[in-house]
């Protein structure tokens, strides 16, 4: 019986990172696509920087506790979009629409992306105005305690 009860115990240990991975790996997924779409590292190396170095802050809160389903307001408007193109709602789930077929979800994505852009943030500029001037689009990414 110990031996069994020491079994489940390092199951749960070993499998629990990947079962966990499996979610963060969905949303850096829209973080790598975001990359890839409007840095290049060859063109502007300090742009591409900025953009890797922010990671998963360009669409969600730097530092905020909940920082998973904190979204700044570009991350809004990305969240706002992903239903209409067809975006599975669960990480997992969007996870295996990657897997799948990586070229619909990378076109769904790129279409959510254009529709985002052409909102404006709190600053007046349009979102796709300011990656295209090399800026991050969020105005409110780095969390900040009331």
């Amino acid at each position: 019986m110990k031996r069994f009860v020491m079994l489940i115990g390092s199951l749960f240990v070993f499998a629990s990172p990947l079962y966990f991975a499996q979610d963060a790996s969905a949303v850096g997924k829209f973080s790598k696509e975001f990359k890839t779409t409007f840095s290049d590292r060859d063109e502007d190396a300090d742009w591409y920087k900025t953009v890797a170095k922010a990671g998963c802050n360009v669409c969600h809160i730097k530092k905020h506790p909940d920082k998973k389903k904190a979204r700044n307001e570009y991350g809004r408007a990305i969240h706002q979009f992903l239903g209409s193109a067809g975006f599975p709602d669960s990480p997992r789930e969007i996870e295996g629409l990657f897997r799948s077929d990586p070229e619909k979800a990378s076109k769904m994505l790129q279409e959510v992306f254009a529709k985002a852009n052409e909102l404006e943030s709190s600053d007046g500029k349009k979102f796709g105005a300011k990656i295209e001037a090399k800026e991050l689009p969020a105005t409110d990414w780095e969390y900040e305690e009331e």
